[in-house]
């Protein structure tokens, strides 16, 4: 993870929501990447969806690195959205924000997106980063913790 991760909405929500099914995952992620000073990125189209129902400043703003979206993400995202074969169950509104966060990740070199939505998000991920369109790989929150991520995929020889 030496090149950072994007937070998604679902990530951030699992995190300041104790009721949640991946609360646990999600803090273990964040302290994780605090305390092996991996850059956390907070992309502004994921702090509007968060702030829909929560305010984004009940967020420990300070362990993030704002990302603006800008044009040149902008012109990823329709790059990616034409690269994109979408399944037509799929909401065109939510593929277009993950199109735009898979967009700032590439543009920005950020290698995974902390996220609890496999239905879409990591799906298209791993559809774009099949046709080589993007590198950015899904960590997902319901498969749990797994220290591999912090060391380039190997995983410890001992147990915790």
């Amino acid at each position: 993870m030496e090149s950072g991760v994007l937070a998604d909405t679902s990530f951030l929500i699992s995190l300041v929501k104790p009721a949640e099914a991946n609360h646990a995952t999600a803090v273990s992620y964040y302290k994780a990447c605090i305390e092996k000073q991996v850059p956390m990125y907070l992309s502004t189209i994921a702090a509007s969806e968060f702030a829909m129902r929560q305010s984004v400043l009940d967020l420990e703003l300070r362990n993030f690195i704002v990302l603006p979206f800008n044009i040149d993400h902008a012109m990823k995202a329709g790059h990616l959205w034409n690269a994109l074969t979408r399944d037509d169950k799929d909401s065109k509104a939510v593929v277009k924000d993950d199109l735009k966060l898979i967009a700032q990740c590439a543009c920005e070199g950020i290698g995974h997106v902390l996220t609890g939505d496999e239905r879409t998000l990591a799906k298209h991920l791993r559809q774009l980063a099949s046709s080589g369109a993007t590198h950015t790989k899904p960590v997902l929150l319901a498969k749990g913790f797994d220290e591999a991520w912090f060391n380039n995929g190997q995983a410890g020889l001992l147990p915790a």
